[in-house]
């Protein structure tokens, strides 16, 4: 798959907009009473959609650095440019502020592994499920927020956690090497994970400090939640050692009641140290 980035920038904003009308529909003021009631809607996850529509942003800007490089053969400056404006932009909600100055600090090259998994913990705190903890759990790094995907449920919406292991471990199995990074998307209350490779669920990436970047597609694995679900998609991509910026976005196919139900999600960012 080719991007551009004016096409690919607009076609980007066109969906998370088009996302974002219809999760406030969702969330909107009551329908008018007929002589017999509909069924209440299914309650909306808990999401800060505020920061979904806001980082999601970048995600153009990500494509287009990936597509076209600064003159060092690195991060476009395009994509700094505008971390930047986010993180001091006047009036910022502080959560959604303290992502974007993270952010900006990783692309400059001042923030600690430590300072971007605090913000991440801080958000992703509320959605299920609970990351593992122990001396034998995956060493894991959280995408900076839950996202949501439409319709991944039938009436409803699933909330999707993303994160990166960074290599030699075992997760996700067969696990990353050294040099890289194992991505993980999990949509819940889904059923298992089905491919989808006319649609699928991609995750792009690029190597801040080397200038690499490349694109996968993320898979069912069938190690993880494969026999009930819920919907989890696995990739391994050779980033190299580095501060890697990734975004994950696409289709989520998986299976409810023996068929398959496709979604779209929203963008979701995470920033990884490989």
């Amino acid at each position: 798959m080719r991007f551009t980035d004016a096409r690919t920038g607009s076609t980007t904003r066109r969906l998370i907009c088009a996302a974002a009308l219809t999760v406030l529909a969702m969330t909107g003021a009551p329908t008018v009473a007929h002589a017999a009631p509909a069924p209440a809607p299914p309650a909306v996850p808990k999401v800060d959609l505020t920061t979904v529509n806001s980082v999601g942003s970048l995600v153009p800007a990500l494509l287009g650095s990936l597509a076209t490089k600064g003159p060092d053969g690195k991060v476009n400056t395009d994509l700094i440019r505008e971390a930047t404006a986010m993180s001091t932009a006047p009036g910022m909600p502080p959560q959604l502020g303290a992502v974007w100055t993270q952010i900006a600090r990783f692309l400059e090259g001042t923030a600690t592994p430590t300072q971007v998994a605090k913000v991440a913990d801080t958000n992703n705190k509320s959605a299920d499920p609970t990351i593992p903890t122990g001396p034998n759990a995956p060493k894991i790094q959280q995408f900076l927020y839950p996202t949501i995907g439409l319709g991944c449920i039938p009436g409803g919406g699933s909330v999707g956690k993303a994160l990166v292991t960074a290599g030699p471990q075992e997760a996700p199995a067969p696990g990353p090497k050294r040099g890289q990074a194992g991505f993980v998307y999990t949509s819940l209350g889904t059923g298992p994970a089905v491919n989808n490779l006319r649609a699928p669920l991609t995750a792009i990436w690029i190597n801040i400090d080397t200038g690499r970047s490349g694109q996968l597609s993320l898979k069912r694995n069938e190690r993880i939640n494969a026999t009930n679900g819920p919907g989890t998609f696995t990739g391994i991509a050779t980033t190299g050692r580095g501060r890697v910026l990734a975004a994950i976005y696409g289709t989520v196919t998986t299976t409810i009641k023996k068929a398959p139900v496709a979604c779209t999600i929203f963008p979701t960012v995470g920033l990884a140290f490989i």
